[in-house]
């Protein structure tokens, strides 16, 4: 190896880990807010990448049929919740059209919407909006049928039921999309020279939107309230709720920005690599080793943790590409080694 396959191997690394940055992001974001360890995060990689590569192709994506499909059971189940206490049914004329326009009319418009457009010719920009407006309401959704009714339950149960969302969504990806796998063209065929190393304009792109994101994602924090609602949901879940913030509200919300940032890591990592049905598995559990080196809890260190891991496995598939995914999910036993000695361990209450 010499300094210029080493310059190349790290831009390949950085872009990588870019995308597992902003993956790790929304497991720790998740999993601080709702303790549900989000095994699924990879299937709107998935289906992110799947949805605008169909419309590239000019072809009908079917996660507008899984769209409206989840909009009625999730308009079923809140309106059965309504109905069902006592309290609460006294506000059923005035929650149900609510819950009809969020769940059936904005499903449905968007279905009809896509189907008009899908045959076009389209630009990349609109095409990236069908795809958000397709993709990222299904986070929410998911909370509401799958994570809420147990959202007091202890993490061990939540993390099976993740894992068996995450097997529900792999096989619908397969009756979606097949099992052939798709690329999305580049936002840029543009390249650069740095030296003598060629940059290409799609890494370029890849960590730009990746260090925007990053910047949004402090500056809501940050900055805004219900950044700092989750925020303080995070710490403290039981506080939270006592000074008066939803803490269902705030499950909701951490579920709908996962949702956004793995759709646009399923955008970026399309025209780089061939995304099959099943890839975002992969793709999220090297984000998930991210997470686990910020310890599940610091944004700062999961986001490095993220890029370290997309060097190793830049330099690893150099030096040993047939084992450079043992190397890579190696990296979390030192890691939990360290956790498990230096971390204080508390009992969770049995109800």
């Amino acid at each position: 190896m010499d300094l210029s396959i080493a310059a190349i191997l790290a831009q390949d690394g950085i872009t990588t880990g870019a995308i597992y940055a902003l993956l790790a992001l929304a497991l720790v974001l998740v999993f601080s807010v709702t303790r549900v360890i989000f095994i699924p995060q990879g299937e709107f990689v998935s289906y992110g990448a799947l949805t605008l590569a169909a419309l590239q192709t000019q072809k009908f994506p079917l996660t507008s049929w899984l769209l409206v499909a989840m909009g009625i059971c999730t308009f079923i189940v809140e309106t059965s919740g309504v109905l069902r206490h006592s309290e609460r049914r006294k506000l059923a004329g005035r929650l149900v059209p609510v819950f009809a326009g969020k769940y059936l009319v904005f499903p449905i418009a968007v279905f009809f919407v896509v189907k008009a457009l899908a045959p076009m010719t389209l630009p990349m920009l609109v095409q990236i909006a069908l795809t958000l407006l397709l993709v990222v309401p299904m986070g929410p959704m998911l909370y509401r049928l799958a994570y809420q009714p147990l959202a007091e339950a202890s993490t061990l149960l939540l993390l099976i039921v993740s894992v068996g969302v995450h097997f529900a969504l792999t096989g619908l990806g397969l009756v979606m999309f097949g099992a052939e796998g798709s690329r999305t063209q580049a936002f840029s065929d543009a390249s650069f020279n740095i030296g003598s190393v060629m940059v290409s304009g799609q890494s370029l792109w890849v960590v730009g939107v990746s260090v925007v994101m990053i910047l949004a994602l402090y500056f809501y924090f940050d900055r805004s309230l219900s950044g700092k609602a989750l925020r303080a949901t995070a710490v403290n879940r039981l506080g939270a709720r006592l000074v008066g913030i939803g803490t269902v509200q705030a499950g909701r919300l951490a579920f709908t920005l996962a949702a956004v940032l793995g759709v646009l890591c399923g955008i970026l990592i399309a025209p780089i690599t061939t995304i099959y049905y099943e890839s975002g598995f992969l793709i999220g559990l090297k984000g998930f080793v991210g997470a686990i080196i910020g310890g599940l809890v610091s944004y700062p260190v999961a986001a490095l943790g993220a890029i370290l891991v997309g060097l190793l496995e830049s330099y690893s598939s150099f030096w040993a590409s047939a084992y450079k995914e043992v190397i890579v999910f190696t990296l979390i036993l030192p890691v939990l080694l360290w956790l498990s000695l230096t971390s204080k361990h508390v009992e969770e209450d049995e109800e």
